[in-house]
């Protein structure tokens, strides 16, 4: 598995990256000797590359903790990417609640955070510490530095590629980082200056320019080792920054997210045949997942990533081992609002209602008892037969990053916004969602339901606790200052928030270190 890594040289230069307090997107290793030394090793630059990708899933250097990248909270376990990522962009709507008091954690719910929130913080900090990795990849993977460190011919071309990869690692944090934050610094190099502000319209043309970049130099769709990126990756990526755009930065884009949809679905991806098949230990056999985070019991063990998602939905009279772990942690639920868009919660018309009723209540009078809002068990540690991953703790269920039925609603979307494309093409692609979701034709639209307002439910159905529905909502206007769902803004029934929330302050540490840095309006 790419993720592994076993070189210990590369651990110690890695060590150098652990972040304490400000974002420095400059990092270089300080002791030169190791560097040259390391780095005579062809082996060394995959293992480096590996540090990239399980800088989304993992947390440190070793196992589920110690030697954490992150040292600005006392837990590791909150560190993780994925499980930071997923709690921004799911918490803050109307699609998860949870039960736990850490402190800040309610803020995300409540729309209450400020510049201090340590799960701001950590977000910020871990996309920070992609880029800096990335970035030093690049500066000792130069052809000169290749040169100078005695790599062979062939295998300086086949690092050559590993650049392309880091360069897409190091942009899909940079897209998150327009998502999330919007203005942040913007560095591609190994550099002792400050790093400087840029725009949005900046950075969205450094994301776009940079994927354009590596598109033919990757290999082409499911032509990588399982949970490498390819071309496909980018189609997808570059699909998320054009639709978003707009709301992003005043941009109509969807003219090229229809295209590169268009590419995603001509590449050979077909609809898994059991949409609960596709969270489970076995979604890596899947051909509907276009880009996934590996997660495997015995080798990237961590409290983050899908650990996270399967243990945290498990409380009250669930029975653990039913999803294939010892114990739940009793915190992620949902609201009426999501199960609303359900014509049932058993599943049995719908197969994406994947509810667990017993003992718990639609309605919630306190987010802190797990029993009060509906559980949602749809990461489980276990296959469609009922088999268990290899470890009951740390689970094997990838994270599916990208798939191709959110290429098919994008596609959708984008008829709708005038993007181009076929009305009648986009109801067959919905329609293929649907079939698989109602086992039969009863889901079928037509034409004349397929309305934006239809899109935005449709891909809540689809995509609930896949970490986009807090761009989704704000791409539709529904997210601030026009949406309400339960306990928004601390109110049981819900209520406005203010709309400079559409986006994430910077934080404050980073704020007081750097001079350059100007602090999000509202904030």
């Amino acid at each position: 598995m790419l993720y592994k890594i076993n070189n210990k040289n590369v651990f110690l230069l890695l060590m150098i990256f652990v972040i304490s307090s400000c974002t420095n997107l400059d990092l270089a290793p300080e002791d030169a000797s190791t560097e040259d030394e390391i780095f005579r090793d062809a082996e060394a630059y995959r293992n480096y590359l590996a540090k990239i990708y399980g800088s989304f899933s993992l947390t440190g250097q070793d196992g589920p903790s110690g030697a954490g990248d992150i040292s600005i909270v006392n837990d590791e376990g909150f560190t993780s990417y994925i499980r930071v990522y997923w709690k921004a962009q799911e918490l803050t709507t109307d699609e998860a609640v949870i039960a736990w008091t850490d402190a800040g954690i309610r803020d995300l719910h409540e729309h209450s955070w400020s510049s201090e929130n340590q799960f701001v913080r950590v977000l910020y900090y871990r996309i920070a510490l992609i880029v800096s990795i990335a970035n030093d990849f690049l500066k000792q993977s130069s052809d000169e530095r290749l040169a100078a460190n005695g790599i062979s011919a062939a295998d300086q071309e086949i690092i050559r590629a590993y650049r392309a990869e880091a360069r897409y690692l190091r942009a899909l944090a940079y897209w998150h980082a327009l998502d999330f934050f919007r203005n942040v610094p913007l560095e591609t190099t190994v550099s002792a200056n400050t790093p400087l502000q840029v725009s949005p319209e900046e950075l969205y043309a450094f994301i776009k320019s940079e994927l354009e970049d590596i598109e033919t130099i990757l290999p082409a769709p499911r032509g990588n080792e399982y949970g490498r990126v390819d071309q496909a990756a980018v189609w997808m990526l570059q699909a998320k920054l054009f639709l978003n755009a707009e709301a992003m930065i005043g941009l109509d884009d969807y003219a090229a997210c229809l295209d590169a949809c268009n590419k995603v679905i001509n590449a050979g991806y077909t609809l898994d045949p059991a949409y609960q098949s596709l969270f489970m230990i076995d979604n890596d056999q899947s051909n509907e997942i276009i880009f996934a985070l590996n997660s495997d019991g015995k080798n990237t063990q961590n409290w983050g990533n899908t650990t996270f998602l399967v243990h945290a939905a498990i409380g009250g009279t669930m029975t653990d081992t039913d999803y294939g772990v010892l114990n739940g942690w009793a915190g992620l639920r949902t609201t009426s609002a999501l199960l609303d868009k359900f014509p049932d919660l058993t599943g049995d018309i719908d197969s994406r209602a994947i509810f667990y009723t017993d003992g718990q209540s639609v309605e919630i009078d306190d987010i802190g008892v797990f029993e009060q809002g509906i559980a949602v068990p749809k990461y489980t540690n276990t296959n469609m037969a009922g088999d268990s991953g290899s470890d009951p703790t740390h689970v094997d269920t990838d994270y599916p990053m990208f798939r191709l039925a959110d290429a098919y609603l994008m596609y959708a979307e984008c008829v709708l916004r005038g993007g181009g494309g076929d009305l009648g093409q986009a109801v067959e692609y919905i329609n293929a969602i649907r079939l698989r979701a109602y086992g039969n034709t009863n889901g079928n639209i037509t034409p004349d339901d397929l309305t934006l307002d239809f899109i935005l439910d449709e891909r809540s159905r689809e995509l609930y606790w896949e970490a986009t529905r807090r761009v989704d909502l704000i791409r539709f206007g529904q997210y601030t200052d026009q949406g309400i769902w339960p306990w928004k803004g601390n109110v049981k029934e819900g209520r406005l928030t203010e709309s400079f929330r559409d986006i994430f302050p910077i934080p404050a540490s980073d704020i007081l270190a750097n001079p350059n840095l100007v602090q999000n309006d509202g904030y």
